[in-house]
């Protein structure tokens, strides 16, 4: 494979040791194939920041997530673009994505990056106690972790970069409470997962409204399918078809599949509200199938999480003083400029 890189840049890239490189670049075997996608993937990412100008300083971040693909390609590409706006300061982004993860498996994920050295770590994991125990290990050891999406408060993270997910979850009740105009009406909602601390406050602000101001609105909740369409189209199923009063959807992740769910009972949706403006969601939302798309800009998480890394150990990133996204309603009238 040719290249035009030093062995040693590919392994920091990759995460991998310059012997496993050198197999790969000369087709040895012994090597398993997910360690051949990671080293190619390292050399491309090395390509697209070739062009940059290399006399600022430079940060090696990871960036760690458990979520489906869908949603981490847009993080890949946000993070990528806003790097570049940073120059002559160069972030080189190391990515780790899985759509599923076990606690544990991100625990000792980020203790290997830890002890194999990066200036800082953008993560969106569960908020359990491996995962903000290893969180401890990284503050313990001076680096920089940014929650992205999904925080984790009770950890020692240096900043959390992501939307206002309770305004989220309020804005969603609304936009449904106001189309039923106080009728009656059963909102199935999807979260991805209840380990999410985001999709959970999520959630809470769009129960709290309902309750609040639309007391004739009820609620069907699913979880645990991942976003992944298989598992959660089978729970949307299942719930539409216990539920026949079920007439709307507030789906946080698998909106294909729930959509999908909806057409095989010949039920109707007359009201869809989704979350992030992926490819996915992007082509229901022009297609008429999803009626608002919530979104914030995942540029701007990137531009919060790179400036908390470059400022780490310059202020205490309280709470109260983090700067949380916009979250915007997206119609097919006002879609954001790519």
């Amino acid at each position: 494979m040719a290249h035009p890189f030093l062995v040693k840049d590919i392994a920091f890239q990759a995460g991998v040791s310059t012997a496993t490189v050198d197999r790969v670049l000369n087709d040895r075997a012994g090597v398993r194939p997910q360690t051949i996608a990671r080293v190619k993937a390292a050399i491309r990412d090395l390509e697209k920041q070739a062009g940059m100008e290399l006399q600022g300083r430079k940060y090696a971040i990871d960036v760690v997530m458990e979520a489906p693909e869908r949603f981490t390609e847009a993080v890949r590409r946000a993070f990528e673009s806003e790097a570049t706006t940073f120059m002559p300061t160069i972030f080189r982004c190391r990515f780790h994505f899985a759509e599923t993860m076990r606690s544990q498996e991100i625990a000792q994920l980020l203790d290997r990056i830890r002890l194999r050295g990066t200036d800082g770590i953008v993560l969106k994991a569960p908020d359990v106690p491996e995962v903000t125990a290893a969180v401890a290990r990284l503050e313990s050891a001076r680096i920089a972790v940014v929650t992205l999406v999904t925080d984790l408060p009770h950890s020692a993270r240096t900043a959390y970069a992501g939307a206002d997910n309770r305004a989220a979850g309020e804005t969603a009740a609304y936009l449904i409470g106001e189309r039923f105009a106080h009728q009656a009406a059963t909102v199935l909602v999807t979260i991805s997962s209840n380990r999410f601390r985001g999709e959970e406050e999520r959630e809470i602000g769009f129960r709290r409204i309902l309750r609040a101001r639309y007391p004739s609105i009820g609620i069907v909740e699913i979880s645990e399918g991942y976003g992944k369409n298989e598992e959660t189209g089978a729970l949307a199923l299942e719930a539409l078809t216990c539920h026949p009063e079920i007439n709307a959807a507030y789906s946080i992740s698998g909106n294909r599949a729930v959509l999908a769910a909806f057409r095989r009972l010949d039920r109707t949706c007359s009201i869809f509200i989704a979350h992030d403006l992926d490819q996915d969601n992007l082509e229901l939302l022009r297609d008429g199938r999803v009626h608002f798309v919530l979104h914030h800009d995942l540029r701007t998480d990137a531009r919060t999480a790179f400036r908390a890394i470059m400022g780490r150990g310059a202020t205490p990133a309280a709470s109260g003083s983090q700067r949380l996204s916009a979250v915007e309603v997206i119609t097919p009238y006002n879609l954001p400029l790519a």
